[in-house]
């Protein structure tokens, strides 16, 4: 792992460009919540979004949010935007879009100002990620 310091970003679009990388080269870390107020994290490449009735399938439940930010916080110990499973509060199940498998990726670091560099299996293989086709192309 590598975590690299660059200028605040307002967008995902923003950091891909400051880092000097394709939008698909940085992985959303999104905290999903389930029905039972419990979480989990998904891993989205920058260029498409979670596709919700995949998740609902491979996870094997009917309903999942986006928790409000406050929620989100709780949940990880993370702002929006630096969300990252590495060091969350919680170890919450890990889904990893197949299409990071074999990349070296860029996500969250935790802070604001800040992007951790990871080889997507090495990050997989320590969280025992279920890996599955979870997203879709941007609209």
């Amino acid at each position: 792992m590598e975590i690299r310091e660059r200028p605040a970003a307002g967008s995902l679009e923003e950091a891909a460009a400051l880092l000097g990388i394709p939008a698909a080269g940085i992985v959303k870390t999104l905290v999903v919540k389930r029905s039972d107020d419990t979480y989990l994290f998904a891993l989205v490449p920058g260029d498409r979004s979670i596709s919700w009735p995949k998740l609902r399938a491979v996870v094997g439940v009917n309903k999942l949010q986006l928790p409000d930010p406050e929620r989100a916080l709780a949940a990880t110990g993370y702002e929006r935007g630096t969300i990252t499973p590495v060091g969350s509060t919680h170890d919450w199940p890990l889904y990893a879009d197949e299409r990071i498998v074999g990349e070296r990726v860029a996500m969250g670091a935790g802070a604001h100002g800040y992007s951790l560099f990871v080889d997507a299996d090495d990050l997989i293989r320590a969280y025992g990620a279920v890996v599955a086709d979870i997203s879709q192309p941007l609209p």
